[in-house]
């Protein structure tokens, strides 16, 4: 296994500072139990006398559900652990759980559907829309592309073998419309778009500001529809998040030109702007363009922090429905911020250049780390091809930095 010699590398063991009661998301009472409420109430309540009701040996922490664990294993450093025994088994949850619930999620631009588990866990169900082979037509505008489904799966992994680890966890899944989807939904407004399509397939459309017609209908084969399960953040009430607008974000216009665009000499004036006139926000979000660049995601707008660690933290990378849509071009304008401000961490420039070797290829990791998922395979093999292209290019980006 490729994927397991490059996770034992030191580049991939590099510690991270002492974690404080004060760098974690949640600090929990390790006597509190989790349990369901025995009237069969869908509500969970803590048990402050744990210690009298667990079997010898048991703490509190494994009554946890997976998705409970993960986001009590949230710190100011990483969102999961680089070896964290749980993934595998939130991973399998979100793949497998059966779902007793399924709502649209209101806003954005196209359809998604939250999913509740038994044990209260949610995920974000992203459908799918087109085909693995499928690539985004030359003259759509970045804006009113498609959100895949297999971009969300392969950007998560993707994220974890640069070492970002700011992606939460995605696993595919074949959900059945009928039993999953129509017959559970409480969303009068979503259960008013079901049809059955002139073959006899199952179809939907929900609402929203693109793509939510009976043209754009997602429909099963008779009801199976394949799509992405992402593990839910905890609640904004819970742990409140701030959204910050990208400096290098597109102007979302046919014919304008952004900023940054135009001048030469922005990131001179966005390094002086808080909140990157100190600590490493801009080097974060320089991470941040290269996965971009390395995906072709062009619709990055905004990124998000937890409000509770201020700008001692690392970037949210979410929404990645965008990328792996055109593998036969590279969008080099996505490199901008590290070709202007020409910065990069040592550490991630060492990983890089780790990954362009024979022994630790970045296409063949993804391609190992992506044959695990339920809906395997994920990307065409163009779309691996092109990764190993687009991080030479990364490291040429660099290389020229140096030499100025």
């Amino acid at each position: 296994s490729k994927l397991a010699a490059l996770f034992e590398h030191p580049l991939y063991n590099i510690p991270i500072p002492e974690v404080t009661e004060k760098d974690k998301l949640f600090v929990v009472n390790p006597m509190e139990k989790f349990s369901l409420h025995s009237s069969g109430s869908d509500e969970w309540v803590s048990n402050s006398k744990a210690e009298t009701l667990l079997p010898t040996g048991k703490t509190a922490y494994d009554t946890y559900p997976s998705w409970l664990k993960f986001h009590v294993g949230i710190n100011r450093y990483e969102l999961y652990p680089r070896r964290d025994p749980l993934l595998p088994t939130l991973l399998r949850d979100l793949a497998t759980q059966s779902i007793v619930s399924s709502v649209q999620k209101s806003g954005g631009t196209q359809l998604k559907l939250i999913m509740t588990f038994p044990n209260y866990g949610q995920a974000l169900f992203k459908p799918m829309k087109q085909t693995r082979d499928q690539e985004t037509p030359i003259d759509f505008f970045y804006f009113s592309d498609f959100e895949r489904h297999n971009a969300e799966i392969a950007a998560f992994h993707l994220d974890r073998i640069l070492d970002f680890r700011r992606i939460p966890p995605v696993s595919g899944r074949l959900v059945n419309i009928t039993k999953e989807i129509r017959d559970i939904t409480t969303d009068k407004k979503l259960a008013k778009t079901f049809f059955i399509s002139p073959v006899g397939n199952i179809c939907f459309y929900g609402e929203c500001s693109y793509y939510c017609s009976t043209e754009h209908a997602l429909c099963g084969k008779p009801d199976q529809l394949e799509g992405s399960m992402a593990a839910l953040l905890p609640d904004k009430t819970l742990a409140k998040r701030r959204s910050w607008r990208s400096p290098w974000r597109r102007s979302y216009h046919k014919s304008k030109k952004a900023e940054w665009e135009l001048n030469p000499n922005y990131c001179a004036w966005v390094r002086e702007t808080p909140p990157y006139n100190r600590g490493h926000r801009l080097l974060d979000l320089i991470d941040m363009t290269i996965l971009d660049f390395l995906m072709g995601n062009m619709d990055r707008h905004h990124y998000e922090t937890f409000e509770k660690f201020g700008n001692d933290t690392f970037l949210l990378h979410l929404d990645n429905g965008r990328g792996f849509g055109t593998h036969s071009r590279d969008e080099l304008s996505i490199l901008a911020p590290l070709e202007q401000c020409c910065s990069i961490k040592k550490s991630t420039y060492l990983r890089l250049q780790l990954l362009a070797t024979e022994p630790y290829r970045l296409s063949d990791l993804l391609r190992e780390a992506l044959a695990a998922d339920p809906l395997a395979p994920i990307l065409a093999e163009p779309h691996l091809q092109a990764l190993d292209r687009r991080l030479g290019k990364v490291l040429v980006a660099v290389g020229h930095c140096l030499a100025r």
